[in-house]
This record gives structure tokens, C-alpha cells and sequence, in this order.
């Protein structure tokens, strides 16, 4: 007969699961908007934004030493009824706030967005093996052939014969 074990890690996890979606409350109301970085770049993309006299809305960005949507690097909001987008270039590293006001005053949405500073030009990256790392025996920088290694055991195998033979002989009484 076959006994089988009830799952006990599960309950836990089950349980921490629906703890997590229960605080994590209802989903925003509204598309909301998208933040990228690329390099210095950041861009904010939305779809919440209706045409007001030709206008889309303002994208402002903030650092963190700023709070109000006033302070903030602005950017015209361009597009279409499907999307709407801005973009702010050369920014400096750190972690800075997107807020993004339609045309009507509503704000479409807020995000926090960090940007690190793209790598050097004059950096290259290195070089992996196209073999993978060669460790253990034979070494690390050069693949040695069969012959090689078979000569390398042979004589290790005969460095450990040779001690064994000699503690061996040690250990016996010396009659003249």
C-alpha cells in the first residue's frame, strides 16, 4: 500500500498569495500611462488624453527634489486619439517622476522612472571563450590532447607506486 504525504509548504504559500492580491486592491481605473528610459532618454507614452483646441495635454518631468507639476521639465504631449507620447532627452542620472496632465486638467497618470547612465563607448565588452571555462585537469587556457593526458596520468600513477614502495621498504627492520 502506498502512503502519500499531504502537501504542507503549499498552505503557507497559498495563503501568502492571496494575502498579496487581496492588499493589493482593485486595478487603476483608466489606461493610465507607460514610462521607458533608453540611456538618457525617457519617454511617456498614454491613451487617457482627449484633443482640447488642438492641444493633447503636458508631461512634466520631476527630480527628486521637486513636487509640483509647475517644477518639473515639461514636454508637449503629440499624437493621436489611439496614443499620445513625450520625451525628454539628456537627463542625468537618478530617479525622477513622470506626471502626465490632459488638455481638460484630469492627470492621466504618475510614475517613478530611474535612470542610470549609459555604459562608455570606450569600454568594450570582454570576450567570453567560445568553449566555456576549461577548469579542472588539463587547465584553463589550453584544451590538451589525449596523448598528453594519458602521459600525465602514467606518471602520476608512477610518482604514487614509487612512494608507496618506499614508505613500504622504510617501515621494514634493516638486517646487515
Amino acid at each position: 500500500m502506498r502512503n502519500s504525504k499531504p502537501l504542507l509548504r503549499s498552505g503557507p504559500t497559498v495563503a501568502a498569495a492571496t494575502l498579496c492580491l487581496a492588499l493589493a486592491g482593485p486595478a487603476a481605473a483608466g489606461p493610465g500611462i507607460s514610462v521607458n528610459t533608453t540611456g538618457s532618454t525617457v519617454s511617456v507614452a498614454t491613451s487617457a488624453c482627449t484633443q482640447i483646441n488642438g492641444n493633447w495635454g503636458t508631461a512634466s518631468l520631476l527630480n527628486s527634489s521637486q513636487t509640483s507639476f509647475s517644477q518639473g521639465r515639461q514636454a508637449a504631449l503629440s499624437g493621436t486619439s489611439a496614443g499620445q507620447s513625450a520625451a525628454w532627452s539628456n537627463v542625468g542620472a537618478g530617479t525622477y517622476t513622470v506626471i502626465v496632465m490632459c488638455s481638460n486638467g484630469s492627470t492621466a497618470g504618475r510614475q517613478s522612472v530611474i535612470v542610470t547612465p549609459a555604459p562608455s563607448p570606450s569600454v568594450s565588452p570582454t570576450a567570453s571563450p567560445s568553449r566555456g571555462v576549461m577548469g579542472g585537469i588539463g587547465g584553463s587556457a589550453q584544451d590538451y590532447g589525449t596523448v598528453t593526458m594519458v602521459a600525465g596520468g602514467a606518471l602520476v600513477g608512477t610518482g604514487l607506486l614509487a612512494t608507496a614502495y618506499y614508505l613500504r621498504r622504510r617501515n621494514k627492520p634493516h638486517h646487515l
